[in-house]
Order: structure tokens, then C-alpha cells, then sequence
């Protein structure tokens, strides 16, 4: 067995046994008190309301992509791990925009049920395109199953009054790093993979632009760090887009 692969199942392990065994989490109360609740057009929460149309752009253009005759797969099945995700790009916007006209835990669900889909179906489509065809195919579902999984669990433990969202984000932390792992240790069979690594960034400006909300909202005056999340993650799904439009075969597939 290859070293690659020993660390990415060395990373599964680590990330099931962190989901597993650090102690439960729940979801702290101020998560959900951004710093821009200007109201505007009878819209409160306008500005993170309406910045999920970054969201609706991307999972537009990457269904475009897929669903585009003369977009590359080599065959018909390549192209259901990417339409999974741009249909859960295009849930996002719709879950974001519904949590952030009412923030609080039961809305919260509806946006992050959606992420793990896109998340967990990217994963799938780089095994795809990257290590075998049939593996990444039937790795689909159930990982879908396994992001759905955390999202309601943490629902559910919330409801219970023991709230746990520890692992829900091990799985979003867990698939950061192996979308990058496949990205720097196996080639695509198809050019222009390197757009993974944008994807990445997007989400990385994401993460500091949540993080610094109240004080980005402080310098500028005009808008909030939560707002920039929206936009730089949305459009962290363009680069998918692109890559579908443009790429070309450049391997034969493994696992046909």
C-alpha cells in the first residue's frame, strides 16, 4: 500500500475517532448573533440574506456545466457526483437564505444539511476523477448518508437539550483536507484539476471573513465579514464550474 493512502485512511480514522470521542459540543447561542442586522426592502438581515445569491450563481453555472452536452466525462455516470453537488450548491441558497431571515439552531439546520451534500459529493467526484471510477461511484451514497448523518444528529441532539456539533465539523474539516489530499497526491485524468486548490481558498477566505464579521463590519462600515463569507464561498464553486466547462480527457479511466 502506498504512503498517500495510508495517510488518508490515517485521516479517517483520526477524524472518526474525533467524532467519536471528544466530548460532546453544543452549538453556542452567539454563533447565530451576527454583526449586520440592518433591515432593508422588509428584509431583515438583508445584506447576509441576499449575499447567498453567490450561492444560486454557482450552483446555476455548475449545473450549466454538467448538464452540458460537450462538457467532458467519459462517461454518462461521471457526470451524477457533480450534479449532486451543484444541486446542493443551489440547496444552500435556498437553506442560507431561510436561516439568516430567522437565525437559530432549527433554521441553522436547513443550511448545513445542504453543505454536507455538496461537501460529500465533491469528495465522490475526485475519487472519480482522480483514483477509480467505480469507487468514487459507489462511495456516493454512502457518504452522502454519513454528511446528512452529522447534520441530523446534531438536530437532534439540540432538540434533546444535550446538543453535539463536534461532529458535524470534523466532517467539514475532514473533507477540506481530503479534497486535498486527492488533489496533491493523484493527478485527474482530466486537465485543469488544479481548480480544486481555488475551491479551497475560497473556503479558507470563507472561514477568516466569518471569523473577523463584527470587526470587517467596523472598518468598512458597509458591510460584514458574514457577508463576504457568503460571497467567497458561493463563488468557491465557480472554479468547479470552469474545470467542467473546459477540461479535457487525458487518461483512460481506472475501474471501468
Amino acid at each position: 500500500m502506498k504512503k498517500r493512502d495510508l495517510l488518508l485512511i490515517g485521516v479517517t480514522l483520526l477524524a472518526i475517532g474525533l467524532a467519536l470521542f471528544v466530548p460532546a459540543m453544543p452549538q453556542p447561542r452567539e454563533y447565530h448573533d451576527f454583526a449586520d442586522k440592518r433591515l432593508a426592502y422588509g428584509i431583515e438581515n438583508f445584506f447576509d440574506v441576499v449575499s447567498n445569491t453567490a450561492f444560486l450563481l454557482a450552483g446555476l453555472v455548475s449545473l450549466l456545466s454538467v448538464l452540458r452536452p460537450r462538457s467532458a466525462f467519459a462517461s454518462a455516470a461521471e457526470r451524477l457526483p457533480y450534479l449532486v453537488f451543484s444541486l446542493g450548491v443551489l440547496m444552500t441558497a435556498a437553506g442560507s437564505c431561510y436561516y439568516h431571515l430567522k437565525p437559530n439552531n432549527e433554521t441553522l439546520f436547513w443550511d448545513r444539511l445542504p453543505m454536507t451534500i455538496a461537501f460529500m459529493s465533491l469528495i465522490s467526484a475526485q475519487i472519480v476523477d482522480r483514483i477509480n471510477v467505480r469507487a468514487g461511484l459507489l462511495a456516493l451514497g454512502p457518504a452522502l448518508l454519513i454528511g446528512v448523518g452529522t447534520a441530523v444528529y446534531w438536530i437532534y441532539t439540540e432538540r434533546q437539550g444535550r446538543g453535539n456539533v463536534v461532529p458535524y465539523a470534523v466532517l467539514q474539516a475532514y473533507a477540506v483536507i481530503v479534497l486535498l489530499q486527492l488533489a496533491a497526491f493523484h493527478p485527474s485524468r482530466y486537465s485543469h484539476g488544479n481548480a480544486i486548490y481555488v475551491v479551497f481558498t475560497g473556503y479558507l477566505l470563507a472561514k477568516v471573513f466569518e471569523h473577523y464579521d463584527r470587526q470587517i463590519l467596523e472598518i468598512t462600515g458597509v458591510i460584514s465579514g458574514h457577508t463576504l463569507k457568503h460571497v467567497a464561498a458561493g463563488l468557491a464553486g465557480i472554479p468547479v464550474a470552469w474545470m467542467l466547462w473546459r477540461r479535457q480527457l487525458l487518461a483512460p479511466a481506472d475501474g471501468r
